[in-house]
């Protein structure tokens, strides 16, 4: 008979978030056991679960599950905290473990807490003893966004204190929930399982490397000699994740050991994720249960306080869990990966009947406290003395993503590759599109195909690549830039026919540079070798005619291109060489022709802008030049105030440009322009970490969504393409390449770059 608990003042609902049966792991396990614990407690508080998949095709959830989470779909993260938000439970419950979510050390996760208006109590089923900066970062960051951390080992809750800097008034210790079973003899259920008569030694959980199983295979040779009637159960399937990249190849490797050892007759495997009754009535049949993990770095253990739960007598090796549960007595500890003295130990157990008896005794009745009952009260009590802290103590809401002005604070689309794709076929990027159509009678140019290029690779880098296709769609555009590239010339040809005949226009040094600016970024990222190596070596071929170049936005191009490419390569003296010599040239053409209202390096102001003091940053940078970093600040400033109006971007439009002394266009505005300005400004504020440069970023990005002249957007979220260009009398509604790629390549800027705050908000120092 469940005992009903007093009414807690104001929760009325209890959203948890983590995996959830039929997903098989340990943290599935775990939230469903919570959520009905909690619902058995307090049956007038409705108590439901928002479920991480790491299938696009999800699991058969029960009605308990109400909303799903793709783990690598960042969108789906602001989405949930939507529906949370809609759906206002009185506090969100979160089981964390960094595995089961998608970005960065689980960052994506950061977006979905940093947006929840309630109380958030987060459960900790893994603590790092030497977590990388990326780790800390997360932990550190989900601690300041979390009313309470519970923790289910008193080692945890150290670590968090002194690895982490979180304060001990915010820590909770409870206990793992174990479901409530009798205490009862070894023998009640041995006949089910026609295993009476036998001393049965079990292990359970699911399979992988790290489980020890091996040593208990080489331990039993010697218990058998002693016991001939000893029979091990290794009950459990192989975790879903090893069975994916691996297969059963460590369950054969256990198979062939016993075969090797001739135990077959005393080892028993259990291929299955066995439902609780089942687990229950195996673990009442173990006379022992063992918990042989090779490795210390084990904060909890589902398995192991099962095991105590029903007072098995237990051996196991000193991981951090074990050795705090099994201290006074409450279990046997061995040393890792020890045959010889776990041999011992059984034995001596199965010898000792009334140390064993002990044992179990003292692990029941510690484990008493753990009982879902009791653990379920427990996080009851947490939850209201939270959000009653709530109450009296309201905090500001904030956001890692969004802690930017009014006007600029949005959600970022989904990259979607659905246009790219259609505009590109076996040769590469079509230039042009009727609509949505691409266009073949204006074929193909090197441009548009060396940007695409950067996409896939940047994609390859940033995206969940599954089933995207990147690694081809590379191929393809480095494929067409190593026809474009004409060996005899060294230069690129820029326009071919559909029919694959190269157009006899005059060479251009700006195509040339928007390849090697692509080209270099590239280099930078690909992780195909072959890729790799093809992107190096058409590089280096084609930047020694970059040498002689004299056009401001060319060389501002092969700068941005070397940049990156010495980020791979930085020892390519020859690479550096050059890179000195277009920077100081393109320094030189700034000092000598800028004016004090006309602080550029030619009389004009037309094409892709920013990518002039873009040039300047990065290479007065990495130079250390910071007479040229400052040129570039304030050559960026200007360009930025004089297309900014009414606090929205506006572009320099191409019906006329701007000449100095002259009167600006303001139509047709290209999307060229904004991607530009969003990377300048993302490179001023990596650079100088001045916050108004990340505001700048959002800004002009914002120009794709709608906070234009016109209030339209040119981003289509059916096609993940974008229109041509703002006219004055509304939207180019064709989606050519050069505007798809300057979308794209704008959103992937900026997730970069609200990635990186999400990472490094609070370590600034990191952003160097």
């Amino acid at each position: 008979m469940i005992t009903k608990i007093q009414p807690f003042e104001g929760i009325n609902s209890i959203a948890v978030i983590g995996n959830y049966l039929p997903r098989q792991c340990g943290i599935a396990t775990f939230t469903k056991d919570l959520v009905e614990g909690l619902s058995a407690r307090a049956p007038d508080i409705s108590t439901w679960a928002v479920a991480m998949n790491d299938k696009v095709q999800g699991y058969a959830y029960p009605d308990k599950v109400r909303f799903e989470i793709h783990q690598n779909k960042y969108a789906d993260y602001a989405i949930a905290a939507q529906f949370l938000n809609i759906s206002h439970p009185d506090i969100v419950c979160l089981q964390h473990e960094f595995g089961i979510f998608g970005g960065p050390a689980g960052s994506h996760l950061l977006k979905l807490l940093s947006d929840l208006h309630m109380p958030l109590v987060t459960t900790l089923h893994t603590v790092l003893i030497d977590p990388s900066d990326e780790y800390r970062t997360v932990m550190i960051k989900l601690g300041e966004l979390s009313d309470k951390l519970v923790v289910m080992s008193h080692k945890a809750k150290s670590f968090l204190h002194d690895i982490y800097g979180i304060t001990e008034e915010k820590i909770a210790f409870i206990h793992h929930g174990i479901p409530d079973m009798p205490f009862i003899d070894s023998s009640f259920h041995k006949d089910k399982f026609r295993v009476e008569g036998k001393k049965v030694l079990l292990t359970f959980g699911l399979l992988s490397p790290n489980k020890g199983i091996e040593t208990v295979l080489q331990a039993l040779p010697a218990v058998i000699e002693k016991f001939p009637d000893v029979v091990y159960i290794i009950l459990g399937a192989t975790h879903p994740h090893v069975l994916k990249t691996e297969g059963e190849a460590y369950r054969i490797m256990l198979q062939q050991i016993v075969h090797k050892l001739n135990i077959s007759d005393h080892v028993i495997f259990q291929n299955n994720f066995v439902a609780l009754r089942d687990l229950c009535e195996f673990l009442g049949i173990a006379d022992i249960y063992i918990t042989p993990y090779l490795k210390e770095a084990q904060i909890t253990s589902g398995t192991l306080a099962y095991a105590m739960g029903t007072g098995k007598a237990i051996i196991s090796t000193p991981y951090w869990y074990a050795t705090e549960m099994l201290a006074d007595s409450r279990g046997k500890i061995v040393p890792f990966n020890n045959p010889n003295v776990l041999a011992e130990q059984i034995n001596e157990l199965l010898v000792d009947d009334t140390q064993r008896h002990a044992m179990r005794k003292k692990a029941y009745t510690f484990t008493r406290e753990a009982i879902w009952k009791e653990v379920s009260q427990k996080y009851l009590e947490v939850f209201s003395e939270v959000r009653q802290n709530r109450i009296l103590c309201p905090r500001p809401r904030h956001s890692y993503v969004g802690n930017i002005k009014a006007i600029t604070r949005f959600d970022l689309p989904e990259i979607k590759l659905n246009h790219l794709k259609s505009m590109t076929d076996d040769t590469g990027m079509l230039q042009h599109a009727d609509h949505t159509i691409p266009n073949r009678l204006h074929g193909y140019c090197t441009d548009d195909n060396a940007r695409a290029l950067l996409v896939a690779a940047l994609g390859q880098k940033y995206l969940p690549t599954n089933g995207l296709g990147l690694d081809a769609l590379c191929g393809h555009y480095l494929g067409f830039l190593l026809y474009a590239y004409n060996e005899k010339t060294g230069r690129f040809r820029n326009f071919m026919t559909y029919a694959r005949q190269w157009s006899k226009e005059a060479w251009s040094e700006d195509p040339h540079g928007c390849a090697l600016w692509c080209l270099g970024k590239a280099v930078a990222f690909l992780e195909n070798s072959g890729h790799l190596e093809m992107s190096t070596v058409l590089f280096k071929k084609a930047i020694i005619a970059a040498e002689s170049f004299r056009s401001p936005l060319a060389v501002a191009f092969c700068l941005v291109g070397l940049d990156a490419y010495l980020e791979r390569f930085s020892g390519d003296r020859d690479a550096r060489r050059i890179r000195d010599v277009l920077a100081t040239r393109l320094f030189t053409q700034f000092k000598e022709n800028k004016t004090d209202d006309w602080p550029w390096a030619e009389d004009s102001l037309n094409y892709a802008n920013a990518k002039l003091p873009h040039a300047l940053l990065v290479s007065g940078h990495k130079m250390e030049n910071r007479e040229m970093v400052k040129m570039g600040l304030d050559s960026l400033k200007w360009l930025l105030s004089i297309q900014t109006t009414d606090n929205h971007f506006a572009p320099i439009g191409c019906k006329g440009w701007y000449r100095k002394e002259g009167k600006r266009a303001r139509f047709d505005q290209q999307p060229i322009e904004a991607k530009a300005m969003v990377e300048a400004c993302a490179a001023a504020y990596n650079i100088s970490h001045d916050r108004q440069w990340f505001e700048s970023a959002v800004l002009c990005f914002n120009w794709f969504l709608g906070h234009n002249d016109l209030n339209m957007p040119l981003y289509d979220p059916k096609t993940g393409g974008c229109m041509d260009g703002l006219m004055v009398d509304g939207i180019n509604q064709n989606q050519g390449a050069e505007s798809t790629l300057a979308w794209l390549l704008s959103l992937m800027t900026l997730q970069k770059l609200y990635a990186d705050e999400l990472l490094h908000q609070s370590s600034p120092g990191l952003l160097a």
